[in-house]
């Protein structure tokens, strides 16, 4: 997490980070957001983080959530409006983020909170 973040400080983004899922859902009603990523580090975290992503979404529809993970990791939920598939390559990771944040500019509504 802590690569992440610093990876996408150099990349000028302002980063909140939090390992722990309830503490993020708290954030995330608490504090306007263009883009939540929820990193979904193994298959055996696609429940938890499917149930994060439906809990931010239930309180903020228009809250735009992207998945960093891998391909099988992406197969199974149909949560977020993203999935950026890093793939342990932080030059796809910032890609992603950057066109995930494109397409929430573009879509001409607020995405954030």
């Amino acid at each position: 997490m802590g690569l992440r973040d610093e990876i996408l400080r150099m990349h000028g983004y302002d980063v909140d980070s939090t390992v722990y899922s309830r503490e993020a859902a708290e954030e995330v009603a608490e504090k306007d957001y263009d883009l939540v990523l929820i990193d979904v580090e193994a298959d055996v975290r696609v429940q938890s983080a499917q149930e994060l992503c439906d809990e931010i979404k239930k309180v903020h529809p228009l809250q735009h959530v992207a998945f960093i993970c891998n391909y099988r990791v992406a197969i199974d939920s149909d949560c977020p409006d993203e999935i950026i598939r890093a793939e342990f390559n932080p030059e796809a990771m910032v890609r992603g983020v950057q066109q995930a944040l494109g397409k929430n500019e573009a879509d001409d509504k607020n995405r954030a909170l």
